[in-house]
């Protein structure tokens, strides 16, 4: 690999990889996703340094007909202490460009087109945002350029110029991973073969450095950033059995319609859900998906009704999570049954009344199911359970699902039953780990002499907003948190295969920022991602690997 001399040798070369690596295609879920790992194989193998070391590139199965897989390639310095670069290179779909979707992977020509476009039309404020950014000159659009082949870009500049030093301590890991867009399977295939990879390179594995992408409708500050943790993300489901009657005598059973609206009322966009940590916190839980599950037209009210959250964490565990959860929704239930009461009380009629009414997790489903006594019963849950997913959709496959059990329940309302209704994404952050403290110092010496070289500022951040693939990468969930996870989470599609022998060590986010990724305006700040994040990473990985702890920096004039 050829050595790169100079800052601005790297910019360039930073510059000139991301245009490339977003001329490929690689939408989630499609073959053009799959082919990119064999491009870009093929691209690291057509340099000196791979050509003269063939067995360390290689790729590791992930999911997906035709296969889809991460590209691993291995520089090596000396000794055994290795920092991984990790980082994603599917997007979402470029359907959102219109009638520029030829351009979107094609960043030069997409500019021109994108500033005719909004010159020739009236626009919204944001769009007077997009294009005086674009005709600035220091915006770079393309579907998935922000979002996150720039960093990809970025770790490979430095990765290279890590290769061409004369003698480097340590070694660089480099993985480019599929499907972080939908279910990080890319990232979680690569964590279960880590450990055979570090066992037959003899490799020590410290830290990790994330590479993906934030945002930031200023001037950057926010987005310059060290990132030293990511969200938690769990997608909670309440699946509403009412007590269905005809529509004249509305008192003589109980809508599932009233039980949902009580319940979302009770979550969503409730701020006093929100997690702190750090001085931080996390956005209000939000009602993703409400569905009445009738396929036909009647005059009964609603028997079933299907509700998704999106709900993100700071700080709150598993079984913190699903506690809550289950008392908003016993409240919310109360709370509709109490008001049916009053209503009746008012019409002077006599109204349903149901006992107890429930909220069950799934896991109490379950075992309710199996307490039923039903002839094969247990192979049918395990049917169910191991059913392939639906349209790619976990909230369509986790209610089939759901909606299945309760039949073979022959549960009657009202009750709700509560879970989880896709992957579960951990909370991370480097207080986490042991060794979270001194991987921050390493890095963090070195950011003063990048801002002074750049004239620029670069923040620490507590938490990635956006769930990332640092959720799967580094970290080992509590055994008791997985299992109540595991036990609650209908679909095993969307259950987590973490190993026992998977590696923890530290991990922070350093990746470029923009604004406005996975829409049609999705832009990075060249001067940022080119020029200045290819040399902190390359800084950071050698502060990251110095044997002593002291920071390792390059002189302005031998820098990479």
């Amino acid at each position: 690999m050829a050595k790169i001399t100079g800052l601005q040798s790297l910019a360039a070369r930073a510059r000139e990889l991301t245009v490339q690596l977003t001329q490929w295609p690689s939408v989630t879920g499609t073959p053009d996703e799959a082919e990119f790992s064999h491009n870009l194989q093929r691209s690291l193998a057509d340099t000196p340094y791979f050509r003269d070391r063939p067995e360390q590139l290689m790729l590791v199965a992930s999911h997906g007909n035709p296969e889809t897989s991460s590209v691993v390639a291995l520089v090596r310095g000396t000794g055994s202490r290795t920092i991984i670069l990790a980082g994603h290179f599917d997007t979402v779909s470029i359907s959102n460009y219109g009638v520029l979707a030829s351009l979107a992977c094609d960043p030069e020509p997409l500019t021109g087109a994108l500033i005719e476009e909004l010159e020739s039309r009236a626009r919204s404020v944001s769009e007077d945002k997009t294009l005086a950014d674009l005709k600035s000159g220091n915006f770079v659009p393309g579907r998935g350029l922000l979002d996150m082949k720039s960093g990809l870009a970025a770790g490979i500049a430095a990765m290279e110029s890590f290769a061409g030093l004369e003698t480097p301590a340590g070694n660089i890991l480099f993985v480019a991973t599929p499907d972080e867009e939908n279910g990080s399977r890319g990232i979680r295939s690569f964590r279960n073969a880590l450990p055979d990879i570090a066992r037959r390179f003899d490799l020590e594995i410290i830290g990790a450095i994330n590479l993906d992408a934030s945002s930031c409708e200023g001037d950057g500050k926010d987005g310059r950033a060290i990132y030293l943790g990511s969200i938690g993300k769990f997608l909670p489901f309440a699946f509403v059995v009412g007590r269905p009657t005809h529509a004249g005598y509305p008192f003589d059973g109980v809508s599932a319609h009233l039980i949902a609206a009580e319940i979302i009322r009770a979550i969503d966009t409730n701020s006093d859900l929100r997690d702190e940590a750090h001085g931080e916190f996390s956005p209000a839980p939000v009602c993703l998906e409400v569905k009445d599950l009738r396929d036909a037209y009647d005059v009964t009210t609603p028997d079933k009704v299907w509700l998704a959250f999106n709900w993100l964490t700071h700080r709150r565990s598993a079984r913190d999570l699903l506690g809550d959860f289950r008392d908003q929704v016993q409240g919310a239930l109360d709370a509709a049954l109490h008001l049916q009461g009053l209503n009746s009380a008012r019409a002077g009629a006599s109204h349903f009344f149901p006992g107890e009414a429930r909220v069950l997790t799934y896991a109490e489903l379950r075992e309710l199911v199996r307490s039923c006594g039903r002839l094969g019963a247990e192979h049918r849950i395990a049917e169910l359970e191991a059913v392939a997913a639906i349209d790619d959709s976990p909230l369509e496959t986790t209610r089939h699902i759901v909606s299945a059990m309760i039949a073979e329940a022959s549960i009657e309302g009202p009750v709700v039953i509560i879970g989880f209704g896709s992957l579960h994404y951990p909370l991370v952050h480097l207080e986490h780990h042991d060794a979270g403290r001194d991987f921050y110092k390493a890095i963090r010496s070195i950011v003063p002499v990048i801002e002074e070289r750049h004239q620029t500022t670069i923040r620490d951040r507590q938490i990635f907003a956006g769930i990332s693939d640092m959720s799967f990468l580094g970290h080992r969930q509590d055994a008791a948190q997985a299992r109540l996870v595991v036990e609650n989470t209908p679909a095993g599609v969307y259950v987590d295969d973490a190993r026992d022998t998977a590696l923890r060590f530290p991990v922070v986010n350093i990746g470029p920022w923009g604004r406005d990724y996975h829409q049609k305006w999705e832009r990075a700040h060249g001067p940022y991602t080119f020029e200045v994040l290819p040399e902190l990473i390359f800084e950071a990985l050698r502060a990251g690997l110095a044997q002593d702890g002291r920071p390792v920096v390059s002189p302005q004039e031998d820098s990479p």
